[in-house]
C-alpha cells in the first residue's frame, strides 16, 4: 500500500480562500436581527450582490437572523460574527426544495435541501465564530404533522420508523470546487447536518457540530469527494459522527484526511458507508478521540459493490464506546457485483467498551436490539470466495467488560458454521447476532496480520478472546487475551498457513 504517496498528496493539498473583493453586511440589505423576521430575501440579496461584483465577504453581524434556504454563489464567503446566529425557519415552506415535493409530489432523496445550499460553485467559504442553528426538532415535527394532515405523501415518510424522510439539513453543497468551512458552530439540523456531494478541494477546519435534536443527524457527510481535509473539529451527533459515503457509480471518496477531531455519536464515530457504490481510496484517519458512542469507533464497510482500499487509521482513543473496530465486506446490492476491501492499516488504537449503554445520557439513543446478546467483539468479515485482504492491526488495546453469560445467549464453538453470513443485510457490528468470541471475530480474510494486539476482559467471559474462521495467511505476533481464565483463547477453524507468535497452550484448532 502506497501510504507515503497519498500522505504526500494530502500534505500539498491546500485550497485557496475566495478572493474577497468587497464586504457586504446583511443589515444593509434589510435583514432584522430579532429572531422573528424572515430574512431569506435580504441575505440572498447580499450574496447575489457580492457575486455580481466579482466576489466578496457577506457578513452576518451580531444578532439572531431567522431565515429559510439561502443559496451561495461562486466567489462568496459567508462570514458569521461570533455573536451571530443564522436561525433556520421551522416552516418547511421556507425551504424551496421541500416545498417542491408538496406541489409536484415527485420522488425525493431521503434528505432534501438545506438551510444553506449551493451547486456547481467555485471558491466559496463559510467562516467566523458564529452559529448556524437549524432548529431541527421543531422543523422535523412540523413536517411530521404534514403527513398526518394529508399534505405529505407517504413516499416521503418512513412508516416503519414513524418519521418523515424528506427533511432539510443545515448545509448541502453539490459539485463545488475549492470549499472552506471554518470556525463556525453548526447545530440542530432536521436531517443530516452537512452534506458535501461530489465536491473537490474541500476543507472543514475548527468547526463544532452539536446536533442531537432529531433522528439521523449525521454530523458530517462526505459523498464521493476528492481532496478533502476534516481537521481540528468537534462533532456531537445523533447518528454517525464523521461519515464517508459513496452513492455514485464510478465515483469515489479519494485523497481524504480526517485528523485531530473529537467525536460523540449515537451511531458510529468515524464510518465509511453504509452507501458504498463507488468506494473509498487513499484515506487517512488520524488522532481521533471518541467518547459516549453507541456503535463503533471505526467502521469500514463496502457492501454495495464499491472498492475500499489504501486506508490508514492511526491513533484512536475511545472511551465508553459500544464497539471498537468493525470491518465488513458485504453484498447488500444483491443483483450487483461484490466489491473489494483491502490494504487496510489500523494502528495505535485504545478502546474501552462498557457493559451497559454508552449513550444513556443522550436525548435520542441508538435503537435497542430485539434479541438477547452478550457484549459484541470487534470483527473483520468478508464473504465466501471474497475475503477481506491485506489488513494489518498493530498496537491495539481493547478493554471489554467480560461478564459473558451462556444462559443469556450462546453460540458454542461446535456451531461456528451457524454464524450467519448476513451478506445482504445492513452492516453493523451486531448483524450476526450472538458471536462466539468476546474480543475479535474474523471470518473470510486473507493476508491478515495482528501485531501487538491485546484484548482485555475486565471480568470473566465464557467465550474465547479470538475466533478465526476461513483465514489464509494469518500472522499473529505478540497478541494476548487477558482474562481470569486458563482456557483456550485463540480458536482456529479453516485457517491456512498460520504464523502464530502467541502462547501455543492458548491455541485450539477446531476440526470439521
Amino acid at each position: 500500500m502506497k501510504i507515503a504517496l497519498f500522505l504526500f498528496l494530502l500534505s500539498v493539498f491546500n485550497p485557496s480562500s475566495p478572493g474577497t473583493t468587497g464586504k457586504y453586511n446583511i443589515l444593509d440589505f434589510g435583514a432584522k436581527p430579532d429572531g422573528v423576521t424572515l430574512n431569506s430575501a435580504s441575505i440572498q440579496a447580499a450574496i447575489d450582490k457580492a457575486a455580481m461584483d466579482g466576489g466578496g465577504q457577506v457578513t452576518v453581524p451580531a444578532g439572531r437572523f431567522l431565515t429559510g434556504t439561502i443559496v451561495l454563489k461562486s466567489g462568496v464567503e459567508l462570514y458569521l460574527d461570533p455573536k451571530a446566529v443564522l436561525l433556520g425557519s421551522t416552516s418547511p415552506y421556507d425551504y424551496p426544495a421541500f416545498e417542491s415535493i408538496l406541489v409536484s409530489n415527485t420522488p425525493s432523496p431521503q434528505y432534501l435541501g438545506a438551510l444553506i445550499e449551493g451547486k456547481g460553485l467555485q471558491d466559496i467559504a463559510i467562516s467566523g465564530k458564529g452559529t448556524i442553528d437549524g432548529q431541527g426538532r421543531k422543523l422535523a415535527l412540523t413536517i411530521d404533522s404534514l403527513f398526518y394532515a394529508g399534505k405529505l405523501d407517504s413516499s416521503h415518510y418512513n412508516l416503519r420508523r414513524k418519521r418523515p424522510g424528506a427533511r432539510p439539513g443545515n448545509i448541502k453543497l453539490v459539485e463545488c470546487n475549492r470549499v472552506k468551512i471554518t470556525g463556525v458552530t453548526i447545530k440542530d439540523a432536521a436531517g443530516w447536518v452537512q452534506t458535501y456531494d461530489l465536491c473537490t478541494d474541500l476543507t472543514l477546519d475548527h468547526i463544532r457540530v452539536e446536533s442531537d435534536a432529531y433522528w439521523n443527524n449525521d454530523g458530517i457527510d462526505i459523498v464521493d469527494c476528492m481532496n478533502v481535509r476534516v481537521t481540528n473539529s468537534y462533532v456531537n451527533a445523533a447518528d454517525d459522527g464523521i461519515c464517508l459515503k459513496s452513492e455514485h457509480p464510478g465515483k469515489t471518496n479519494e485523497n481524504v484526511l480526517i485528523a485531530n477531531c473529537t467525536v460523540r455519536s449515537s451511531a458510529s464515530a468515524v464510518k465509511f458507508g453504509t452507501a458504498s457504490v463507488g468506494g473509498f481510496k487513499n484515506v487517512v484517519v488520524r488522532n481521533i478521540k471518541v467518547f459516549d458512542t453507541f456503535r463503533s469507533a471505526i467502521a469500514l464497510e463496502s457492501v454495495d459493490g464499491g472498492i475500499l482500499e489504501n486506508i490508514l487509521v492511526d491513533s484512536i482513543n475511545a472511551v465508553n464506546t459500544g464497539n471498537a473496530i468493525f470491518i465488513k465486506l458485504g453484498h447488500r446490492n444483491k443483483e450487483g457485483k461484490i466489491g473489494t476491501l483491502r490494504n487496510i492499516v489500523v494502528r495505535n488504537v485504545k478502546v474501552q467498551v462498557p457493559f451497559g449503554r454508552p449513550d444513556l445520557n443522550y436525548d435520542l439513543r441508538g435503537p435497542a436490539l430485539s434479541f438477547f446478546h452478550n457484549t459484541f467483539p470487534s470483527s473483520i468479515t468478508g464473504l465466501p470466495g471474497h475475503p477481506v485482504e491485506n489488513v494489518l492491526l498493530e498496537n491495539i488495546e481493547i478493554s471489554y467488560p467480560g461478564r459473558g453469560n451462556d444462559g443469556l445467549a450462546i453460540l458454542p464453538l461446535y456451531r461456528l458454521k451457524d454464524v450467519p453470513e448476513a451478506a445482504d443485510q445492513y452492516p453493523e457490528f451486531s448483524m450476526f447476532g450472538e458471536l462466539p468470541a468476546w474480543g475479535f471475530y474474523v471470518r473470510h480474510a486473507e493476508g491478515l496480520i495482528f501485531k501487538n494486539v491485546t484484548v482485555i476482559a475486565r471480568e470473566k467471559d465464557y467465550r474465547p478472546g479470538y475466533v478465526f474462521d476461513d483465514v489464509k495467511g494469518l500472522n499473529l505476533s505478540k497478541c494476548s487475551a487477558r482474562e481470569n481464565d486458563k482456557g483456550k483463547q485463540f480458536i482456529m477453524f479453516h485457517v491456512k498457513d498460520p504464523v502464530l507468535g502467541v502462547d501455543k497452550s492458548l491455541v485450539q484448532t477446531i476440526a470439521e
